[in-house]
């Protein structure tokens, strides 16, 4: 299940030319400076998680919060809290709390943060085409991990609108035949969120034991 709720993602790496590496570290580098920009965010998005050999095929929708390190997700029926230094993970289907320290490299999590700026560290990119998204101008460019052997997923690809230069979707593919596809609906930027927002209250999950990872 924390592997479902999982938006941090790693993949098998490529050689790519000097001129395909330019051109799409050129376009990552402005929305990375477009985000760091903001001193908060929230996003909708929906997804779909599908593996063939298994029969899966879900659907799902999700917000998020970010206010610096701090972040607010939901995702169906579950949710993570974190506030910069603890993460909480609320899987509802086990009634249980899973509690880890915060850490935006963890692949485990659905930090919005993290799929917003998951380009940063870590990875090789290529920039691969030109397309259209839902009939927007897109840049699609595809990452690749530094250390794929650590990773449970083989391919990220990124579709980047040309006239805002926002993420529209993110698809990802696990070494076990998942693909997760993240479609983003909704994009507001320096929102007003309180940080009571990001404070995790047990006693709104009565009988969830907490479990410490």
């Amino acid at each position: 299940m924390k592997l479902i709720l999982s938006i941090c993602l790693v993949i098998l790496g490529t050689t790519v030319s000097f001129g395909q590496d330019a051109k799409s570290q050129g376009i990552l580098d402005k929305l990375s400076t477009k985000m760091k920009g903001m001193k908060s965010f929230y996003i909708e998005f929906s997804a779909n998680i599908k593996n063939a050999d298994s029969g899966q095929n879900d659907n799902e929708t999700g917000k998020g919060w970010v206010k610096g390190s701090k972040f607010y997700a939901s995702y169906g029926e579950n949710t993570i809290i974190s506030n910069g230094v603890k993460t909480w993970t609320v899987i509802k289907e086990e009634k249980s709390v899973y509690e880890s320290d915060a850490s935006e490299d963890d692949e485990e999590s659905m930090n919005p943060k993290r799929l917003m700026t998951i380009w940063e560290t870590g990875f090789k990119n290529k920039f691969d085409k030109e397309d259209k998204l839902n009939g927007e101008a897109v840049n699609v460019i595809s990452l690749f991990p530094k250390n794929p052997s650590k990773s449970d997923f083989h391919t990220i690809v990124l579709y980047i609108a040309k006239a805002d230069n926002e993420l529209k979707k993110a698809v990802m593919k696990a070494k076990d035949g998942t693909t997760m596809t993240y479609s983003l609906t909704k994009f507001t930027s320096n929102p007003d969120i309180d940080d009571s927002k990001f404070v995790f209250d047990k006693k709104k999950y009565p009988g969830y034991p907490v479990i410490k990872d």
